[in-house]
């Protein structure tokens, strides 16, 4: 959440000079400045694991206005589809330079470097001291937008990105992995995130709990399953705004734009929700085939209006290709909620409003992926949830039935799921 973070001050000081951070992240907002771990004193001595305005990853180190560590990668990280695992080590013990500081992503060590500053031998970091630590934020960057899992430091050792992860046998993935049998030092901590009320809570032992600032929110999205969002690499208009894990849009130009999902599928059968956070003007939701989305890019388009779109209009229509497929239905207001059953088994598409069926489905063009989507303009937004148990920050007020393991507001159709990545593959 934008203004969400954690924080910890410890009594006392660790190594200076051996550690590892841990971490696995999700990113929904992409071309500005984040932290994602950071430690602060005053703006001349902190130290931060952040991602820049150019989307490059960051591990600075600055003492007294001087950059002691500088790594900048050349790599950009823009996909807000899938989970990054990242490992920062650091052993300013060692002979060679290149050995001091490295970072690795998804098990694969970073070697291009756009800066790289690094720590002379022997030298004394701004880690494991007595300054607040933060997590998702620093003293004067921006908050972390996006999801943030598994966040391990461990005092006193430079550790290999198998610690925490590991190469998946079958897919070649690199996945998660529990890490077990650490010794965590002094200022050693680990936050699994798994406790909903207590998002803070240090699992190695240590009992170096943080504190949770703000409107921070547990999602069923993790590393081992990644729920669809809304994709800001989908449409490139930059006055269409997302929040909240990319699960909101808004709409503020004047001309019609949609945005889709992250995921798509091409079999199975699929549920999500929307909520009408804005009526706006021209607000569509609905499903679209990922040809006609790829062609119809950054157009002035509505959910329904193209081949392969089939959408639920804001004056109670549902349109396919631009044509009335059934009109007379309830028209949008602020807080409905609209169902999207998407059965890509028979191809058809059913709508729901506030939980009740709109009648018949209507047809979809066999053997087509398919996203979810929407539109608007002119002050439109809307509020998905796509299994999380979310509208924006305000959890469902009570979950329907048949969610197979995700949290939704009404009852799912019989033999629907979530659109994520275990479902997908289970029953995709």
């Amino acid at each position: 959440m934008a203004n969400s973070y954690l924080n910890k001050t410890f009594s006392g000081n660790g190594s200076t000079t051996k550690f590892t951070a841990s971490f696995w992240v999700k990113r929904s907002k992409i071309g500005a400045r984040q932290e994602v771990i950071a430690k602060w004193s005053s703006g001349s001595n902190n130290t931060t694991i952040r991602f820049l305005d150019d989307d490059t990853l960051a591990f600075v180190d600055y003492a007294s206005s001087t950059t002691v560590l500088g790594k900048t990668t050349n790599r950009k990280f823009r996909d807000t589809s899938a989970w990054y695992h990242i490992v920062c080590n650091i052993d300013t013990t060692q002979a060679s330079s290149d050995d001091r500081a490295k970072i690795y992503v998804n098990g694969v060590q970073e070697t291009s470097f756009a800066s790289n500053t690094v720590y002379s031998q022997n030298a004394s970091t701004n880690w494991n001291n007595t300054w607040s630590n933060q997590i998702g934020w620093s003293g004067n960057d921006g908050y972390f937008e996006g999801y943030i899992s598994h966040v391990a430091l461990v005092d006193g050792q430079a550790l290999a990105p198998t610690v925490f992860g590991e190469t998946d046998s079958t897919s070649g993935i690199w996945k998660f992995k529990s890490p077990s049998g650490l010794t965590w030092g002094t200022n050693g901590f680990h936050l699994k995130m798994e406790n909903s009320g207590a998002l803070g809570t240090d699992s190695s032992g240590n009992s170096n709990t943080f504190t949770v600032n703000g409107n921070l929110k547990q999602a069923l999205d993790t590393p081992s399953n990644v729920y669809a969002t809304m994709n800001p690499l989908s449409q490139k208009d930059p006055t269409v705004v997302y929040g909240n894990g990319n699960t909101k849009t808004f709409y503020n130009q004047t001309s019609t734009f949609a945005v889709y999902s992250t995921l798509a599928a091409s079999s199975g059968k699929w549920y999500a929700e929307c909520e009408i956070d804005a009526v706006g003007a021209a607000s569509s939701v609905g499903v679209i085939s990922v040809d006609t989305a790829n062609l119809r890019q950054n157009s002035q388009d509505f959910i329904g209006e193209q081949t392969d779109s089939i959408g639920y209009l804001q004056n109670g229509e549902i349109k396919k290709a631009n044509s009335n497929q059934q009109t007379g239905l309830t028209s949008f207001s602020n807080g409905t909620i609209v169902g999207i059953a998407m059965d890509l088994d028979n191809n058809t598409v059913q709508f729901y409003i506030n939980g009740a069926s709109t009648g018949n489905s209507v047809s979809l063009t066999a053997d087509k992926f398919y996203y979810f989507g929407d539109a608007g303009h002119s002050d439109a937004g809307h509020l998905w949830n796509f299994g999380n148990g979310f509208f924006g920050t305000t959890p469902i007020s009570s979950a329907g039935s048949n969610g197979n393991g995700s949290l939704f507001e009404y009852d799912v159709p019989s033999g629907y799921y979530a659109l994520n990545t275990k479902n997908i593959n289970t029953y995709g």
